[in-house]
């Protein structure tokens, strides 16, 4: 049997996340289910299509995964179901599979839209437990997507907005921007590893070849870990989702540099210091 994933904004202190394993458990009994995380913050979709991203690699590859941080629940916004070779992943069709989709070839995609999967009346606020749930419940044990509703062209979801993606400019310089900020003030960049190599070389040191400019303060090279530098200095780092993250050693590199979503960040090579 399939795991279900859940990943939400319902946060610990309410029963939503745990009124939907209910349901789950009440349509397909015995279903695996992980919780990804319940507290992405209230509403916030960039958030949690990056969460999302970094950890669907991890599941095995028929995961049922349910993202739910809806804030046009009750409106007239689609419900997708897409079908990869990472699994299947269904959320509302607001952006918040933006960054799977950019990694995954679809294999299927409908839209949820079958009132006979529901459980009835259907409500207005909490679709989570009334479309999500159930649906997830119904493919564990079986149930083919093709029942879901009306094929879906992903071409057509939602885009998010995280900002430019990489390039490198005439000079040699790699200008990306924030996608997040993780719970530590970690500013993570989409800025991958991959780039970096690419644009200057397989063979290159990470050490202080490379500079990292970022809030008007420039670090020379990245660092190991976070204590390769003292306590409340500004680090950078190729963090676990192979991205590149501006980092404080025991302190908060979004509240020291004040920078968040979409500002920018630049990777170059540092010029040797004048003598």
């Amino acid at each position: 049997m399939p795991v279900i994933s859940l990943l939400t904004d319902f946060g610990l202190k309410d029963p939503y996340a745990g009124i939907m394993k209910g349901v789950i458990l009440s349509i397909c009994p015995g279903t695996p289910i992980i919780d990804i995380t319940h507290l992405i913050s209230p509403q916030d979709v960039h958030e949690a299509a990056y969460v999302l991203s970094v950890a669907y690699p991890y599941f095995p590859q028929d995961t049922i995964h349910v993202a739910v941080v809806d804030p046009g629940v009750g409106s007239g916004r689609k419900i997708a179901a897409v079908k990869t070779e990472a699994g299947v992943f269904i959320a509302p069709d607001n952006g918040l599979l933006n960054l799977v989709l950019e990694e995954q070839k679809v294999l299927a995609a409908f839209s949820l839209e079958n009132p006979d999967i529901f459980i009835h009346p259907v409500s207005r606020t909490f679709h989570g437990r009334d479309i999500f749930a159930p649906a997830a419940a119904r493919l564990a044990c079986g149930m083919e997507m093709e029942m879901f509703g009306a094929p879906l062209d992903t071409e057509s979801l939602v885009r998010l907005d995280f900002g430019s993606p990489p390039e490198v400019d005439e000079i040699g310089v790699i200008r990306g921007s924030v996608i997040t900020a993780d719970r530590f003030g970690n500013l993570v960049s989409n800025i991958r590893q991959s780039h970096i190599k690419e644009a200057f070389g397989e063979g290159i040191s990470f050490g202080q070849q490379v500079c990292i400019r970022a809030g008007g303060r420039i670090i020379r090279g990245l660092s190991d870990s976070y204590n390769c530098v003292p306590k409340g200095e500004l680090l950078a780092i190729i963090g676990s989702s192979n991205r590149l993250e501006i980092s404080v050693n025991a302190g908060n590199a979004e509240k020291q540099l004040k920078l968040g979503r979409k500002d920018r960040v630049e990777v170059y090579l540092c010029r040797e210091p004048e003598k």
